[in-house]
């Protein structure tokens, strides 16, 4: 929104731009929150990934993990402060022993390495 005030003589103006706040997309609030009910809780690590705009990974706290995709890092706040899942500012050390890959990671991975 563009506004502009002043007097009617043009001095004075003052331009003003409101930014719209970052919209939450239902989808992705109800994806974050129905992944921390079902384990036990989560918290959440947002990495910027460029044109494509956030990675959301979603760590629970038996262990599984899971990510999401936003618009943009805002966004990927956003959804997380509405679903009430706590957003960790880096990957730390605790958060990252927590993490238990599944079976079918660990083969997805052994593939690629093998393959190459």
């Amino acid at each position: 929104m563009l506004t502009l005030s002043g007097m009617a003589d043009g001095s004075d103006t003052t331009l003003t731009t409101e930014q719209p706040a970052a919209t939450t997309p239902e989808g992705l609030v109800h994806g974050i929150r129905s992944f921390a009910a079902g384990h036990g809780g989560a918290r959440a690590v947002i990495e910027y990934v460029g044109k494509r705009g956030a990675r959301i990974v979603l760590v629970g706290e038996d262990g599984t993990w899971a990510d999401q995709f936003a618009d943009g890092t805002d966004v990927a706040r956003a959804a997380c402060e509405s679903a009430g899942v706590a957003i960790e500012n880096e990957w730390e050390r605790e958060l990252m022993d927590q993490m238990r890959p599944s079976n079918d990671l660990w083969r997805s991975m052994a593939r690629r390495t093998l393959s190459r």
